[in-house]
């Protein structure tokens, strides 16, 4: 009998809204479990990478352009950034932009000579996902993920010691260029957030084996299709509901939204045994297992909030 997952955001989105009474009924019957907070932990719950890594850079580039093997990648997305008091703030980046092909076409040639230089190759096989092609053999420093630095001081988030004194240069140069474009000006004068910077970030080379247990993974964030594509699972097949599904549900902010319109209809395919199991994983590491039998516990109190 098949069962289901359910990838949720943080409970932290859901603060202060209070829980619909079957969906409080279900959680306090449910086994819990903890797991490690965040995105990355999140997903790596449910995808085995070998050897064990997490390479954002070569596992997208393998979805965008299926050229992601024999190199290491880096993801150079770009940003916009804002001064602040002592230093920059990032606002905006990747797809929070709305680039087009056009602006990629526009501002990729100014900068590729500076990376060239340095002996790296910059492309963009989409607009809001620009890439490094490294030797596969490069040393990296460590690279904070974009969502990290989202909101706070850029510069408390460069990389760090002497590996990272080239990518803290290469940004500084970048930034130059990318401030004086006539491009940045054009989109400013529409109302556009200018492209003034780019941040480098999931270094790493493609695995050699992704696996997860799911026959069924479905959602459209960039980075589940991936895992999902590089473990040979497609991320927009439906399989009828006869196999193992894991459902990615994060974008949803609205409690009464998730408990009513994706976990009821779910928790009613469990009652009727239609279903194994449901899993609720929040991506603050909080796990809730619901199957049939926990009906009987039914000295458990609702829970008052997630």
């Amino acid at each position: 009998m098949a069962s289901a997952t359910l990838l949720l955001s943080a409970r932290s989105r859901f603060a202060g809204r209070p829980l619909p009474a079957a969906f409080a009924k279900a959680l306090a019957q449910a086994d819990r479990q903890s797991g490690s907070a965040g995105e990355s932990e999140q997903l790596r719950r449910h995808f085995q990478l070998i050897p064990d890594h997490w390479p954002v850079a070569a596992l997208t580039r393998q979805l965008d352009a299926g050229d992601a093997a024999q190199s290491s990648w880096l993801r150079v997305d770009p940003a916009h950034v804002a001064p602040d008091m002592g230093g920059a703030r990032m606002l905006s980046h990747g797809e929070a932009l709305a680039l087009t092909a056009e602006d990629s076409a526009q501002l990729l040639p100014a900068l590729r000579p500076l990376f060239g230089d340095a002996g790296f190759a910059l492309d963009a096989p989409r607009p809001s996902r620009w890439y490094l092609r490294l030797p596969r053999e490069s040393k990296l420093p460590a690279f904070a993920a974009p969502d990290e630095v989202l909101g706070e001081d850029l510069f408390v988030h460069l990389p760090e010691g002497d590996l990272g004194r080239r990518w803290r240069a290469l940004l500084t140069e970048t930034q130059v260029v990318l401030h004086n474009h006539p491009w940045n000006a054009m989109r400013a004068s529409l109302g556009k957030p200018a492209v003034n910077s780019l941040w480098f970030w999931g270094a790493g080379t493609l695995p050699d084996f992704v696996r997860t247990h799911y026959k069924q993974v479905k959602g459209n964030e960039i980075l589940l299709r991936a895992l999902a594509g590089a473990a040979g699972v497609s991320a927009t097949a439906d399989d009828g509901g006869e196999v193992d599904a894991l459902v990615d549900l994060r974008h949803l902010r609205d409690l009464d939204l998730v408990a009513h319109e994706a976990v009821q209809p779910l928790l009613e395919a469990v009652r009727k045994r239609e279903l194994q199991s449901l899993t609720l994983d929040f991506e603050d590491g909080a796990i809730f297992h619901l199957r049939r039998d926990q009906r009987w516990r039914f000295w458990r109190r609702p829970l008052a909030k997630l």
